[in-house]
């Protein structure tokens, strides 16, 4: 049985998405994304809400542009490599390969994806890693915390939620100043 991954960029209170500006230094360092890519390069499928979906959709033509890095292009051809579910009630049509649109967030259906899979998912939205917390879908968390308080913005952790977690690895990523930290559920 595959787990089920949520991993995002946090601020150092918490937050996956700021209210007003970004969350910090980090993410677009080149040892960030090499470590990244690393970690993430044998996840089989991604799920997404729409939002989510809409921002990471770039990297199917990332590729195209001239002179990217050598971690850019790598991390675009691993998102190009995996399957992808992007859950949304609005979305008519994908625009990638490898992508399909579900209506509603069903459990069950994620459970037997898991089962099924060779290869780990993610769930890279809060809103959506929310409803899987909640059916006690996900296994492990990977945070990217970075060193900027923030204030307010999309929590990685919804209100309410009530977890007890093992960590099961850390590294500081000492160009940037980011924490890496890896929870799995008890």
């Amino acid at each position: 049985m595959a787990k089920l991954i949520h991993s995002m960029i946090t601020s150092l209170d918490g937050y996956a998405g700021a209210a007003e500006g970004g969350l910090g230094a980090g993410a677009e360092d080149p040892e960030v994304h090499t470590f990244a890519n690393d970690l993430f390069r044998p996840v089989g499928t991604y799920l997404y809400g729409r939002r989510m979906y809409e921002t990471m959709v770039y990297w199917e033509t990332a590729l195209d542009e001239p002179g990217r890095p050598p971690h850019i292009a790598q991390y675009a051809r691993d998102r190009q490599a995996a399957e992808k579910v992007v859950y949304s009630t609005t979305l008519d049509a994908v625009s990638s390969a490898k992508t399909r649109i579900e209506r509603s967030f069903d459990p069950d259906a994620v459970r037997r994806l898991k089962d099924e899979a060779d290869a780990d998912l993610t769930v890279d939205d809060p809103n959506l890693a929310a409803q899987a917390i909640a059916a006690g879908l996900v296994d492990e968390y990977h945070l990217f915390i970075t060193t900027s308080v923030v204030g307010g913005g999309k929590r990685f952790f919804s209100d309410g939620v009530r977890l007890d977690l093992e960590l099961v690895g850390e590294r500081a990523v000492a160009t940037s100043e980011l924490i890496y930290a890896r929870y799995r559920t008890r």
